[in-house]
């Protein structure tokens, strides 16, 4: 969506999750169409109020639009914003501050900020920003993370094919926020298993976002109760929301990474409910 129309999602519960046909679960639980070019699109969630959403600046600047339903002066009036670069590098500016974005960077803005724009350092070559928004109780500074200073969490193995590599970018430990909690994964090489074993935590409502996965493959995304599951088949740059009782996990039939971001009751990184892959139906 651009300008100031937003969508606006209203997530099934976990009832009515288990009579949905593949049609209504994707339509549901995955967005399919961000990152159109030359555009801003917004998705309200109602699930804890999450906005996601893209920006992909060509030859001019898009600014961020406050979405009537906000009934604020600016987006940010009321909410946090986590953006993350997931393509060529770009311009986000903070009221007048220039923020210069690489690829898998990412910039907190916090609440209170009027004016953000989106830019490209060439149109031929777009930047690709991805959106994440929750509401914010306070105030926080605006902060730019460099993907190249993290230091990753390496966990998994190759044996059982989920050797990965977490790269966290907004949370308790690095720039602080209100509740977004935001970071990246990426897998190693003959890995393509993701978040598993899997968890869920009733505490955090989640979302993936896939990326550098090839047009060609897909990403077979596990979700819904350990004895409930059900999966969505996700492309490239696709975002797969999952509910609080809902496990969410993946394997790809290619390489990918994926970023993901919460928002709920606590930004404590290792707050889970674990289940034990024994017990998946």
């Amino acid at each position: 969506m651009t300008g100031n129309v937003m969508k606006i999602l209203q997530l099934a519960d976990e009832v009515r999750y288990t009579h949905m046909t593949t049609e209504e679960l994707r339509a549901s639980f995955l967005l399919e169409d961000l990152f159109a070019p030359n555009a801003v699109q917004l998705v309200y969630v109602d699930l804890d109020r999450t906005v996601i959403g893209s920006a992909v600046p060509l030859a001019k600047p898009l600014f961020l639009p406050c979405p009537d339903q906000f009934r604020a002066n600016s987006f940010t009036e009321r909410r946090e914003l986590g953006v993350f670069n997931i393509g060529s590098k770009g311009i986000v500016q903070v009221d007048g501050d220039a923020h210069t974005l690489c690829n898998r960077d990412a910039l907190y803005i916090g609440r209170g900020s009027h004016t953000v724009s989106f830019s490209s350092a060439s149109p031929d070559s777009p930047a690709e920003f991805y959106l994440l928004s929750y509401p914010a109780h306070a105030v926080h500074p605006t902060a730019l993370i460099r993907a190249a200073d993290l230091v990753p969490l390496t966990i998994g193995d190759p044996v059982t094919a989920n050797h990965r590599s977490i790269h966290k970018l907004i949370h308790l430990d690095g720039a602080t926020s209100c509740q977004l909690v935001m970071g990246f994964t990426t897998l190693h090489s003959g890995s393509v298993w993701n978040t598993m074993p899997p968890h869920t935590h009733l505490r955090r409502s989640e979302v993936y976002l896939y990326f550098d996965l090839p047009p060609d493959q897909r990403v077979v995304h596990l979700m819904g109760p350990a004895t409930q599951t059900r999966h969505l088949l996700v492309s490239n740059k696709q975002v797969a929301i999952s509910p609080l009782w809902s496990i969410h996990a993946g394997v790809g039939t290619a390489s990918y990474s994926f970023c993901w971001g919460m928002g709920g009751e606590n930004q404590v990184y290792t707050d889970m409910d674990p289940i034990r892959i024994a017990d998946l139906l």
